[in-house]
């Protein structure tokens, strides 16, 4: 057979296996109403694993790859039932008052906790956001979620995720804590400067000083340091600068340039970072769940079956939506053994019914399930 008779046959197979999956997706939705009208759940795991048992005893050469293939149909064919069958979910009366009671954008003046003292890169970020906000300088980045839910502010502003350094772990380990939601996100530009006291030379110095993040960010440069110089953290890029500017001994902070004209210091290494593009992405977080215009990323929070493929089956639910995963996080579960939680970040909707239908889906079928918030990028 040549490649040209081989190709046509394929295309004639391809005509065959639509038409046959155009009339098991029309087969599927007689089953939804039958489901519908019975109070019946979509998802079936003993009637898809006996289908799959069944092929897989056909082609054992090709089980792995009929397996694949099957699961993927299943989890279109569920997701095209749930046009017809509507579960029954608290996050169906929380969209509806989201819905109801739209915001065009974020309040220009405000009341914003963030974690540092003037200067923080979290400052800069509350800055961009609101543009005449009153801001509360809290210790750490759990009195931030406390003073919002508290009712101190209205927001907090929040680091959640570094280009060169990852996720801010401290800030996912409260998510799964504190209750809280997202309305909005920006990132910001980060630049690493070395600052000490004027007149300090870098020979002179005998510790430098900075949040975990930024010491983390500069490891590269820290390298080149005298091995007798020592590594300390801080609370924050800019309460180390505020420290060295404190101190009587010969110290350095990196932080922001920002900080060298507040604190009176001075650069003495510039453009530190281990990757020039050095990105930071805060989070905007409130005690009530508010939606503004023009929202489409939507974050949860989500515990799954400790059995294999739980994980891959909420995956396939966003993929037969086609909507994409813009971050999966896992964080362990306290107390438990090798369990984890999972943070999903999605671009999507609530004003997508079909997208509210999903999400339905996944508070019915999954141990935990926490939406965070719908918001937009700013």
């Amino acid at each position: 057979m040549t490649i040209e008779e081989a190709r046509k046959k394929i295309d004639e197979l391809d005509q065959q296996i639509v038409d046959l999956f155009y009339e098991r997706m029309n087969t599927s939705c007689e089953i939804a109403k039958v489901k519908a009208a019975e109070g019946l759940d979509i998802y079936n795991p003993v009637r898809e694993r006996e289908i799959l048992d069944k092929l897989a005893a056909q082609h054992e050469d090709m089980e792995l790859y009929t397996s694949r293939l099957y699961r993927t149909i299943f989890e279109l064919s569920r997701g095209y039932q749930r046009q017809f069958v509507k579960a029954p979910a608290k996050i169906r009366e929380q969209i509806e008052q989201l819905r109801g009671h739209r915001e065009l954008g974020l309040p220009e003046r405000a009341t914003v906790a963030c974690q540092g003292v003037e200067g923080a890169y979290a400052q800069m970020a509350a800055d961009r956001l609101f543009k005449r906000g009153s801001l509360m300088y809290m210790k750490n980045f759990e009195a931030v979620f406390d003073a919002v839910d508290k009712g101190l502010c209205q927001f907090g502003v929040l680091p959640i995720d570094n280009s060169t350094n990852g996720s801010v772990k401290q800030v996912y380990d409260l998510m799964a804590e504190k209750k809280f939601y997202i309305v909005a996100s920006t990132q910001l530009f980060i630049k690493h400067e070395l600052l000490a006291k004027k007149g300090t030379k870098l020979s002179d110095i005998k510790a430098v000083y900075s949040h975990d993040q930024g010491l983390s960010q500069c490891s590269q440069f820290l390298k080149t340091l005298s091995p007798m110089v020592q590594i300390l953290p801080s609370d924050n890029t800019a309460t180390a600068a505020k420290f060295v500017a404190e101190s009587d001994e010969p110290v350095a902070a990196i932080s922001s340039h920002n900080c060298a004209d507040i604190y009176g210091l001075e650069k003495i290494a510039g453009d530190i970072a281990n990757n020039a593009n050095n990105y930071t992405k805060f989070i905007v977080i409130t005690k009530d769940p508010t939606l503004y215009e023009g929202a489409n990323y939507i974050s949860l929070l989500l515990t799954t079956e400790h059995r294999p493929g739980a994980l891959f089956e909420i995956m396939s639910r966003f993929a037969a939506l086609d909507i994409n995963l813009t971050k999966l996080e896992s964080q362990p579960i306290p107390g438990e053994d090798f369990e984890f939680m999972f943070f999903f970040e999605l671009q999507a909707s609530v004003m997508d019914d079909r997208v509210v239908d999903m999400l339905a889906e996944l508070e019915r079928s999954c141990e935990t399930f926490q939406f965070l918030g719908n918001y937009t990028a700013l």
